[in-house]
Order: C-alpha cells, then structure tokens, then sequence
C-alpha cells in the first residue's frame, strides 16, 4: 500500500491535459478502487457517465458548451457524476438527503485513484447542470452533481502547493474546544 500523505499531496485540481485517451482497462481500474467508496446504508446512489472525447466528440462539446473554460478543451475523458436522490439514504429525523455526501465522497475516491495510476482530474461543480440534463436526457430523481474531467497531466504541470488552513482552525477539542 502506497503512503496515503503520498497519494493525497499527489491528488490535485489539474487543469492542463496532454489529449492523449485514457484507455479503458485503466478506467476499470480506477473505478474498481472508487467503488470501494462508502454511502450511508451503502446505498451507492450513484452513477458515472464517461464520455470519451475521441470515440464522441459531440458528447464532448455538449459538456464543454456547458462550462466554458478554455483549459476544459484539453482533457481526453469526462466523468459525470450522477446522484440518484430516490436511492439514498434519508436521515428519518429530518429527511436529510444524503446523494451529495455519497456521492462527494465516491468522487474523491475516484479522483485519489487516478491520481494513483498517473492520472489528474479536477472537480467542476459550476457548470449549466440544467442545461447538461436536458441535453443529456437526464431528469429527478437523477442530478449531476460534479464533472470530473480526467486525462494525463500536459508537460510541464506542476503540482501546486497545497494551501490549507493550520490544525488549531479546524480542529475543535470539546465543546468548548480546550477553554475551560
């Protein structure tokens, strides 16, 4: 097993792509470690869609007409995450829908294994998701939640540095989070 600091400082938001496709095999692959994700009631309310911007370019262009950022253009293979809010689990005391917590933590996973095989990803969370359900055909209960684009990383892309807030702002110890 590979150091998991290791992979995570590995994991980044890529956002330059060399256009070469992303073979199958490998794609099973990474989704083979994704689906080891864990859902509330283990419901997996989820689904991937993978477009493939050499064998359907037109799938491609409706996903790029839907977020227009240059960079966008350079990635081989689409993932669109795909949350099924009839199949998830409800917290009773509130009817809390739990499809995007499910579903966030399937694609992390998916993008901390392609980040294990040599692949970058970036989440896209602000895109026309009405626009790209109707042109996709998709409708309630289903939602796309995130499109994770996914290739291999251009020449030259540096992993950035991770800028995180320190420990003692994010770590509470207590209620009164070690004041007495």
């Amino acid at each position: 097993m590979k150091d998991f600091r290791e992979l995570s400082l590995k994991r980044f938001s890529c956002r330059a792509y060399d256009g070469r496709s992303v073979d199958r095999t490998l794609l099973e692959k990474v989704f083979a470690d994704a689906m080891l994700a864990p859902s509330a009631v283990n419901r997996q309310p989820w689904k991937f869609m993978i477009i493939d911007a050499v064998s359907d370019p037109e799938g491609a262009e409706i996903i790029r007409g839907c977020y227009e950022r240059e960079w966008l253009r350079t990635a081989s293979t689409y993932i669109l995450a795909i949350g099924n809010h009839a199949e998830a689990w409800h917290r009773p005391c509130d009817g809390k829908d739990h499809t995007e917590v499910d579903l966030s933590i399937a694609v992390e996973h998916l993008c901390l294994a392609a980040a294990d095989h040599g692949l970058g990803t970036c989440w896209v969370c602000n895109f026309n998701a009405p626009k790209l359900s109707e042109e996709l055909g998709l409708k309630a209960p289903e939602e796309i939640i995130a499109i994770i684009p996914m290739g291999y990383p251009a020449e030259g892309t540096v992993i950035p540095e991770k800028k995180r807030k320190p420990l003692e702002e994010i770590i509470m110890w207590g209620r009164n989070n070690g004041v007495k």
